[in-house]
């Protein structure tokens, strides 16, 4: 199964795409620049979705749903925004198509919209022109509203999960009395996307605030959380937004406070997409296959039967019917693959292939001799185990590799983590070493620019948890009191 793969160090771009196609994950589309997400690739999601879904209602949030569809006219109220997304809008111009004479099928010109509708790159001008309707007074906050939908933004440059035109995703938009409540709000929505990342999909990230031109549009502050992928390239894998309240002030979103004045709602929004499952890939698999962490694992235990007859495989089933009761008592996912129409081996590759964290391989001399031979994808080590508490091993096991695969990630991280004083020096890191850098930068966009402009870095975020030191713009020389954080990007 994993004949075909592209090697890592040979061509990393295609060995992603061949991870994301050959372990079922997802494939190209009839649409151009969209994608069919395939059961095992939507599986994966699914998990994602799931325990994100969790820990946003954990936090006092609830999910609505919002329509496809904005009017023009709404992007219009708040300049920044439609600046920002202008060229990345699909529009709906005509509701009706007519068949010729000569059986073609052609937009009815009759049909025209009176205005144009846009189909959603992101919903904030929907949902304010929502909450309006539903803020009067100060009792009617907060809203903490998540939505799961999709969205289009026009790519030109499209890779599967990483950048399509239309994808899944979450948005969470939440209204809130005073500018420190949404700032709060921000910070907490940060920290649990962070939680996810390093918890759920064993990826150690970093968080800090975007510069100015990087922020959303629309927005006072931005903050993401950055990720290291295995070819040393940052990927963005969520934001949070402090819109304060541009957004009201667009669409006229006032409400009564306890003084009994007149004052403008403070705002938020938040996301994470579809990308995830690209930052899964990039950050763990080999060149064998996916390696996914258990956690969000579809099957997080594979057993693979040997035999030579119907008789042996009847026996050996009857075994592992007591081994997955105990794993299901615990709450573990298994697969038994008894297709007859595929050996022993070609099972294996594909299973490692998928990532599946544990396979179990049992047949008639194992069971003779009350073992089981165990293979973790994480490491590819194998050891022989008795069948006897077979389950108890794998519980623990579950956790091991969970934390195994964020330590590996994290060292790699921190093997590829650099520090430059010199233009010259982070030019020549950039180019030759790659990886995270942190220097020191003026804080003015136009270094910025330059910057990029001349090694296609930029700065990823401000991290937090970055020491205040004084120094000077690599660049510029010009005073600076922290390092942030630069990277080439997806």
């Amino acid at each position: 199964m994993s004949k075909g793969i592209t090697k890592r160090a040979e061509n990393y771009s295609q060995w992603y795409n061949d991870i994301v196609i050959k372990a079922d994950l997802a494939e190209n589309s009839g649409v151009r620049g969209c994608m069919v997400i395939k059961p095992y690739g939507f599986a994966i999601w699914e998990k994602m979705k799931a325990q994100l879904d969790i820990m946003f209602k954990e936090t006092g949030h609830e999910n609505a749903y919002f329509p496809l569809f904005i009017p023009k006219s709404y992007f219009a109220k708040e300049a920044s925004h439609v600046d920002g997304f202008a060229k990345e809008c699909a529009v709906v111009t005509h509701y009706r198509l007519k068949t010729t004479e000569n059986g073609d099928i052609i937009v009815d010109e009759s049909s025209k919209l009176e205005e144009e509708l846009i189909v959603r790159p992101t919903s904030e001008t929907i949902i304010w022109s929502t909450y309006k309707k539903w803020i009067q007074s100060y009792r009617d906050l907060p809203i903490l509203i998540n939505q799961w939908a999709n969205v289009v933004r026009w790519e030109m440059r499209t890779r599967l999960f990483l950048r399509t035109t239309e994808f899944l995703w979450q948005e969470g938009h939440t209204a809130h009395e005073t500018s420190p409540e949404a700032i709060a709000e921000t910070n907490q929505m940060l920290d649990v996307y962070a939680d996810f990342a390093e918890q759920w999909m064993a990826m150690p990230v970093i968080k800090g605030s975007k510069t100015e031109s990087e922020r959303f549009a629309g927005a006072l502050d931005t903050l993401s959380i950055e990720a290291m992928m295995q070819d040393g390239k940052a990927l963005q894998s969520g934001t949070s937004h402090f819109l304060g309240q541009n957004f009201a002030k667009a669409f006229d979103v006032k409400f009564t406070s306890k003084e009994g004045k007149e004052e403008f709602v403070w705002a938020s929004s938040w996301g994470v997409s579809t990308r995830l499952m690209g930052a899964l890939v990039m950050a763990h698999s080999d060149d064998k296959g996916l390696v996914l962490p258990p956690k969000l694992a579809p099957i997080q235990v594979v057993i693979v039967p040997i035999y030579k007859s119907e008789e042996q495989l009847k026996t050996i089933s009857k075994k592992v019917d007591e081994i997955t009761q105990k794993l299901k008592d615990k709450g573990i996912s298994f697969k038994f693959d008894d297709r007859t129409t595929y050996r022993p081996g070609h099972k294996f590759a594909e299973y490692e292939l998928k990532g599946v964290p544990v396979r179990l391989a049992v047949g008639m001399r194992d069971i003779e001799n009350g073992t089981i031979e165990l293979a973790r994808r994480d490491t590819l080590e194998k050891n022989i185990y008795d069948i006897k508490g077979i389950e108890n091993v794998i519980e623990d096991l579950m956790d091991e590799i969970q934390q195994s695969i964020f330590r590996k990630a994290l060292k790699f991280r921190e093997e590829n983590t650099h520090k430059a004083d010199t233009y010259e020096e982070f030019k020549d890191i950039i180019k030759n070493k790659s990886g995270f850098v942190y220097a020191h930068w003026d804080g003015t966009p136009e270094t910025e620019q330059k910057i990029q402009q001349e090694t296609k870095a930029t700065v990823r975020n401000i991290p937090f948890d970055s020491p205040e030191e004084e120094g000077v713009c690599m660049v510029t020389g010009k005073s600076s009191k922290k390092r942030v954080l630069f990277a080439k990007s997806y």
